[in-house]
């Protein structure tokens, strides 16, 4: 069975998978580099694919085989995790899962206002261009640097449209975090996290204290930044400005959207998440 990392894009979700790879799949919760995230691998991915026939050229062509695809992941009756930035919901009435194929979930959220920091950060864009990003309900993303290829397509409409279409869900245990909590209240946080993950999944491990410690300290931001500077970082992408990557730990805890956008913009955020930031107590 499958239990989802789940997010919209630049909320925490690489963060998160870091903690939980090093705590999961290491011996004593250390990080050492980013290999450990292949196992919480990404789905929709194309390799997951590759037994079916679709139209590459076809951005939904492969959500016709999300639920066979989750199947033959799910054949040997294993729990994985798998981090995704799809929305819980349909495509073309294709559904992303259901609870044959899902155990459970933890959907890690962030105030949207400084979600829209980093979106401008790692896309490339303006204020503009990333408030319109957020609030595209069409919006899906791909391997844009693969012409033709939507084989890696990913449904993931809007920021408050995700988050919703998660946390609204009847069909398997879902957990919502905040990033900001995340942040602050670290081993508190992960501590409950692990204690859910191992309930739901029925893992019989007792919660490790030292390990979730090391897994804390080698996943902090300045630890990731080093080993990115050092090593790289395959969440990293192209610039399509320049022939470099973007560098993916950019701000972390310093990204503030009030010390960013000047006092018109940041009362326009305010105005256009107004529901989301008081559901979410978001101040």
């Amino acid at each position: 069975m499958i239990f989802w990392i789940a997010s919209y894009p630049k909320n925490g979700n690489t963060w998160l998978r870091s903690l939980l790879s090093a705590y999961y799949y290491s011996k004593d919760g250390v990080f050492i580099n980013d290999k450990i995230l292949k196992n919480i691998p990404q789905f929709p991915e194309k390799k997951y694919f590759s037994s079916f026939e679709y139209d590459k050229g076809n951005p939904i062509s492969t959500s016709k085989h999300w639920i066979e695809a989750q199947e033959i992941i799910n054949e040997d009756k294993k729990v994985r995790f798998f981090k995704t930035h799809n929305i819980y919901g349909s495509v073309d009435n294709n559904k992303f899962s259901n609870k044959s194929n899902t155990i459970g979930a933890i959907y890690i959220i962030r105030d949207p206002r400084n979600v829209l920091t980093s979106l401008m950060n790692h896309f490339e864009m303006s204020q503009e261009e990333s408030l319109k990003f957020m609030l595209n309900e069409k919006k899906f993303t791909y391997d844009y640097f693969k012409k033709n290829d939507y084989s890696d397509f990913q449904f993931i409409s809007s920021w408050e449209k995700n988050y919703k279409s998660w946390i609204n869900n009847k069909d398997f245990p879902i957990k919502l975090i905040k990033y900001e909590n995340l942040m602050n209240e670290t081993f508190f946080v992960v501590k409950d996290l692990i204690n859910f993950i191992n309930k739901t999944c029925k893992i019989n491990n007792t919660f490790n204290k030292l390990k979730a410690q090391n897994a804390i300290q080698t996943t902090s931001f300045e630890n990731l930044k080093k080993i990115e500077k050092r090593e790289g970082f395959s969440e990293s992408i192209k610039s399509k400005n320049k022939h470099d990557k973007i560098p993916f730990f950019h701000l972390g805890p310093e990204n503030n959207w009030k010390k960013i956008f000047d006092p018109e913009f940041s009362n326009r955020l305010n105005i256009i998440f107004k529901e989301s930031l008081k559901e979410l107590k978001y101040s």
